[in-house]
């Protein structure tokens, strides 16, 4: 409940400072997440490699916060960050889809909500685990449009 209450709260906030946008901004918010979503299935497809994990982190600023609310996870350090992604990269992925399904512009901020459909063989396990999830985005940027915070909520 307290989380359907905070992303409504981000909601109205959001929808609230949209109106004060130019077509521009609007534009470039939308353009940004997109890059950003396309750069974070890349790091998950089956070719998936330091590279692609390198060019998802270009997206953040030095000092950042990524918060991953449904794990009560919260990464402050790009270095502790990268090795965890490229320490995912010994999964096997059988596939990895990503589609944006919608989103909510502000001033210096979108949410995203995403489907993601993966089937993956984690390294760690002697198991296929094949799901199907959603997930909403949070992304405030700074002025050179750089992330600044991430939330990702299960929905």
């Amino acid at each position: 409940m307290i989380l359907k209450n905070t992303i409504t709260i981000y909601l109205f906030v959001f929808t609230f400072v949209t109106s004060a946008q130019t077509g521009e901004t609007k534009t470039s918010l939308i353009d940004r997440a997109t890059s950003f979503i396309n750069a974070y299935s890349a790091k998950q497809q089956p070719n998936g490699n330091v590279g692609d994990v390198d060019h998802f982190l270009a997206f953040f600023v030095d000092a950042f916060k990524h918060e991953f609310i449904k794990y009560d996870v919260i990464v402050e350090d790009k270095k502790e960050f990268k090795k965890g992604l490229v320490d995912k990269l010994q999964n096997k992925v059988h596939f990895h889809r990503v589609t944006i399904e919608d989103m909510i512009i502000g001033n210096n901020g979108i949410f995203v909500k995403i489907k993601i459909w993966a089937k993956v063989e984690p390294f760690h396990m002697d198991a296929i685990v094949e799901h199907t999830a959603g997930q909403i985005m949070s992304m405030e940027f700074d002025e050179k449009r750089l992330i600044k915070h991430l939330r990702r909520h299960h929905n």
